[in-house]
C-alpha cells in the first residue's frame, strides 16, 4: 500500500492510513497528565465506547497493563452494559470519536446524575455532547476522518491510553520515532499476490491470536473494508470446538501466533479442516507468513498496521470502493437531541 499509486490515493482510508505514522512521531505523552493525576484516586480505570473506540484501544491497555505488572485495575465494556455496572470508585475514560454516540452519551449522562466526579471523554472533534457532560475531554490531533472505517484515530486512542498508565504507574514513553518507522514499515510492505488472491477467495476470514484488540478490530474492519464476513477467535478458540463448522473456503490470520500451538492448528485446521491459515508475525511460521516488523514495546500497534495493508490490498483486489460501504456509518448509533 502506498500513496505514489492512484489505486491507493483516491481513497480517503488509505490517505488516512498512510497519516499515522505522522501522528505516532508528533504525539505528546503529557496529554494524559492531568487525566492521570485525577484517576490515582480511584480504584481502578473503567474504559468504555463501542466498536473500533473501544476494541483495540482498551484492550491493549488492558494487555499491556497485565504484561508490565502495573497495579491499578482496568477494565472494560460496553457502554450500555456498562450502565448496570456501579463505577463510583473507578475512573471512567468513554471514548467516541464523534463525541456523539449514544451509548456513551447515555453512560455519561447516567454516571453525572449520580455525582460520579471522574467521567473523563476522548474524541476526534471539539465541542461535543460528550465534552459537554464530561469531567474533563481531550480532543485527538489526528483530525477528523472521511472514511468510514475508523484508523488513524484509533492508534492515536490507543496512545493516549498508553501514556495515561505510564503517567499513573511512572513510566516514561518514548521510542516514537522508531515506533513511526516501525508503523510505516507495516502499511507499505508488499503483500505477496498469492496471499492476497486466498483471502480475496475466501467465503469468510477469521482472525486469531492474542486478547490484545488486534485481531478483533481487524475482524471488525474486515467487514467495513472487504465487505466478507469475519469473526475474531480468541487464543486458541480455534481449534477448541468451531472447527466443526469450518470449511475449506475460509481462511484464518493468526496474529503473532503461538509456537507451541502451531502444530495443533495445523493439524485440525489445515489438515482436518481443508482451509489455509496466513500467519502475520516477525518471524517465520510453519504457515505462509507475511514477515512484519518488530515493534517492541509498540508491537500491537505495529500488527494493526500490517493489517490494514492486507485489507486495504484484499478490498482493491475485489474492486470494493473502500470509502462507500452500503450500510455502514461512520456513526454508528448517533445521539440526537431530544
Amino acid at each position: 500500500m502506498n500513496l505514489k499509486e492512484e489505486k491507493y490515493n483516491r481513497y480517503a482510508l488509505v490517505r488516512e492510513m498512510m497519516e499515522t505514522p505522522a501522528i505516532v512521531k508528533a504525539f505528546d505523552p503529557g496529554v494524559a497528565a492531568k487525566f492521570a493525576d485525577a484517576a490515582k484516586s480511584r480504584k481502578g480505570l473503567f474504559l468504555t465506547g463501542e466498536g473500533s473506540s473501544r476494541i483495540f484501544p482498551a484492550k491493549r491497555a488492558i494487555w499491556a497493563s497485565l504484561k508490565w505488572d502495573f497495579s491499578k485495575p482496568l477494565t472494560t465494556e460496553g457502554s450500555t452494559q456498562a450502565e448496570e455496572y456501579n463505577l463510583k470508585d473507578f475512573a471512567v475514560f468513554a471514548a467516541s470519536n464523534s463525541g456523539q454516540t449514544k451509548e456513551v452519551i447515555r453512560l455519561a449522562t447516567a454516571l453525572k446524575k449520580k455525582n460520579h466526579g471522574a467521567v473523563f471523554g476522548l474524541t476526534a472533534n471539539p465541542k461535543t455532547k460528550l465534552e459537554e457532560i464530561a469531567d474533563g475531554t481531550h480532543v485527538l490531533k489526528c483530525g477528523k476522518e472521511d472514511a468510514v472505517a475508523a484508523t488513524k484515530s484509533v492508534v492515536e486512542q490507543g496512545m493516549f491510553y498508553d501514556a495515561l498508565l505510564r503517567k499513573i504507574h511512572g513510566v516514561k514513553m518514548d521510542g516514537l520515532k522508531e515506533f513511526a518507522e516501525k508503523t510505516e514499515e507495516a502499511l507499505t510492505l508488499k503483500i505477496d499476490a498469492g496471499i492476497t488472491d486466498i483471502i480475496r477467495k475466501a467465503s469468510k476470514i477469521y482472525f486469531a491470536g492474542r486478547n490484545t484488540g488486534v485481531a478483533e478490530e481487524l475482524a471488525l474492519k474486515t467487514n467495513e473494508i472487504t465487505r466478507k464476513k469475519s469473526d475474531y477467535l480468541e487464543g486458541t478458540f480455534a481449534v477448541h470446538g468451531i472447527e466443526e463448522v469450518m470449511d475449506k473456503s475460509e481462511v484464518l490470520i493468526w496474529i503473532e501466533p503461538f509456537a507451541a500451538e502451531q502444530e495443533k492448528f495445523n493439524e485440525c485446521l489445515v489438515k482436518g479442516v481443508g482451509m489455509n491459515i496466513i500467519a502475520v508475525s516477525t518471524k517465520k511460521t510453519m504457515f505462509p507468513t507475511i514477515i512484519i516488523p518488530d515493534g517492541g514495546e509498540y508491537a500491537e500497534y505495529v500488527q494493526l498496521a500490517a493489517g490494514w495493508n492486507i485489507l486495504v490490498e484484499t478490498g482493491i483486489s475485489l474492486g470494493i470502493d473502500l470509502d462507500k460501504p452500503e450500510r455502514a456509518r461512520k456513526v454508528g448509533n448517533e445521539y440526537l437531541a431530544e
